[in-house]
Parts: C-alpha cells; structure tokens; sequence
C-alpha cells in the first residue's frame, strides 16, 4: 500500500477527540498526504458527525487493506453504547477510549500501520473504569515494553523533552540524575535526526535558577547535568548548557537550537503553551512505534458543541506523516 497508513484514535468519547478527528477529515488535503485510519466506535461516530456537518461515508473497516479514500475509514471496537454523556466523567467512556489505544498499538507493532496519533483521553475516566495509567505517555511504554522513552513537545518554532513528566515537583528535582539526562539528550538527538534536522543542535536547561549560580542554589548542574552533558559530547552529540531555564527556551524557539531538554514536566510544557497552546504536538520518543498527540485535554467545556479547533490533531498527524515518511525512505515503513 503507497503512502503512509496513520491510526488515529478517537480519545475519549465524551470528550472532543471524535469531533476533531471528524474535522480533520473533513479536509480533502489530509488523503492527500496520508491513509487515516480512525480507532473507536461506531455508535459515537454516528452521533459526533452531524455535530460537525461531516457528511463523508462512514466506512467500517477490519484490515487496512479496506481503506477507501475520501472517507472516514474506522476500525470499530463496538465497546460503546450511544446513550453516554458529552462532558461527563464516565468510566464506560474511560475504558472505551484505554481499549482503542491498545488496539492501535497492536496494528503499529504488527506493521499493519505507520503511525499512531492520539485524541484526548480523561485520566480520572480511566481510573474509574480501574485503568491505573497516568497519560498516554505510559500506556505506549508498558504495551510496547519500552523503558527508555521521553515526552516531547513540538510547535512549529519550539520543540521541547523532558527529563521527568507525571511526578511531584519534589520528585522530579530527585529525578535529575546523570544517567537520565544523558539518556535523554540521546533521545532528543534521536527525535530530530527522525524528523530529518541532519546536524541537530541541542540545548539543555539547569534545575535551578541562574543554572545553580556556581552551587549558591543548588548543586545539581554540576553533580548531574554538567557530567551528563560532556558524556553526551563525547559521543558526538551537539549539545551545551545547562543554561538557565528563564532564557533556554527564548534562544531556542528563536533558532539558535533545535531543541531544548527541560528537567521536568511544567519547565517544558509551560514555554510550549505560551507559545502554540492549542496548536502543540506531544511525541512519545523512544518507542518501537511512532506516536504523536494533540497536547491538550478532552475540552470537556466545548465538548459535544462543535466549536472545539482541529489545529492540534491536524499539527500530531502531520508530524506523524513526516516522522513515518522518513521511516519508509529507510525502509522500514508497513
């Protein structure tokens, strides 16, 4: 099959993954570029389509292989009944929207597709239902039996990883340990050499203001970033700081790096959403497989109106093409 096939999961059905998914669709320019292949559920389909005047034929389809273009080809796991709530925190939406990842990871691993792109899911859904994951992040983790991965976030001028994601503060500052941050400044390399940057340019921030201040405030630059930073070095990698984090990601997003490694979750994604909220992409790097993201949550307040903005799902599909493009120029593409 020409072109790269892109499994894109619906995320919670409550919230507004089925409506930008449906939106993004609507697009005739997206066939043009890719085969999308939606994960969820029929019966939320139906009911999300006339919501956003989306008049394609709905084809369900159970091998890729029956992809029709121009349509909304959807793999239909059937695990929800039409009469859920829009808006509401419900545990069958939780379980619905955790069951279409799996499938999805289960098509990518098989080679069946290129890429998985991820909708909004609700955490709090999921726990109800009794599924104990803190993000999507760790979902792909456990399911692909990865345990060197990071969180990246990506708008058109600033891309940011993560050294520690889901912690406390206090537990993210204990997290900054050498060997993490050589993996992860290995992983960023990695990221933008899958994105085609041939000659990446890596910038790391320190823990703590000023960068430590020569240890007044802290000494973890010079006990484990420092070290972590020459270790990455000697094998070749482009990589300086640490610098402080108040001016690391200004000099980034105005192109003199390509990307910066942030220490924790916060430090990252707050420089990201001032600069693109609704329009940034998370990726998952160090996987088996490729996954991108809408880096917003299930915007329960428009939920179910039609109003929500596609732009994020439009932006993690089309960083899913070009890291997939990139991945069949080699070869290894499905």
């Amino acid at each position: 099959m020409s072109g790269s096939v892109i499994g894109i999961t619906i995320g919670d059905p409550s919230g507004a993954g089925p409506e930008i998914c449906l939106k993004v669709l609507k697009n005739e320019d997206v066939f043009k570029k890719c085969k999308p292949v939606l994960f969820g559920d029929t019966n939320v389909i139906k009911k999300v389509m006339p919501i956003v005047d989306c008049d394609l034929d709905l084809n369900v389809i159970q091998s890729v292989e029956e992809f029709q273009n121009n349509k909304i080809n959807l793999y239909s796991l059937n695990n929800m009944p039409d009469d859920y709530k829009f808006a509401k925190v419900q545990a069958k939406c939780g379980r619905a929207a955790f069951e279409y990842i799996v499938k999805a990871i289960e098509f990518a691993l098989d080679k069946k597709i290129d890429a998985v792109v991820t909708g909004p899911i609700h955490k709090e859904a999921m726990n109800l239902a009794g599924i104990k994951y803190s993000g999507h992040t760790e979902i792909f983790a456990d399911y692909t039996n990865t345990r060197d991965y990071a969180m990246m976030l990506a708008s058109e001028s600033l891309k940011v990883i993560h050294v520690s994601t889901h912690f406390s503060l206090r537990e993210a500052c204990e997290r900054v340990k050498k060997e993490r941050v050589f993996r992860v400044i290995k992983l960023a390399h990695k990221a933008m050499l899958e994105l085609g940057i041939k000659t990446p340019r890596i910038a790391v921030a320190a823990l703590n203001p000023h960068s430590g201040e020569g240890g007044l405030f802290g000494d973890e630059e010079i006990k484990e970033i420092q070290p972590a930073i020459e270790l990455a070095r000697k094998e070749g990698i482009d990589v300086v700081g640490p610098f402080p984090p108040d001016t690391v990601f200004l000099r980034c997003k105005n192109g003199q790096f390509d990307i910066a490694v942030a220490m924790y979750h916060d430090q990252g994604h707050i420089p990201l959403k001032m600069v693109d909220f609704m329009g940034g992409v998370n990726v998952t790097i160090g996987l088996p497989i490729i996954r991108t993201s809408v880096d917003h949550g299930t915007v329960f307040g428009k939920a179910g109106k039609g109003t929500v903005s596609e732009l994020s799902l439009k932006n993690a599909l089309e960083m899913a093409v070009q890291f997939a493009n990139n991945k069949i120029k080699k070869g290894e593409g499905c």
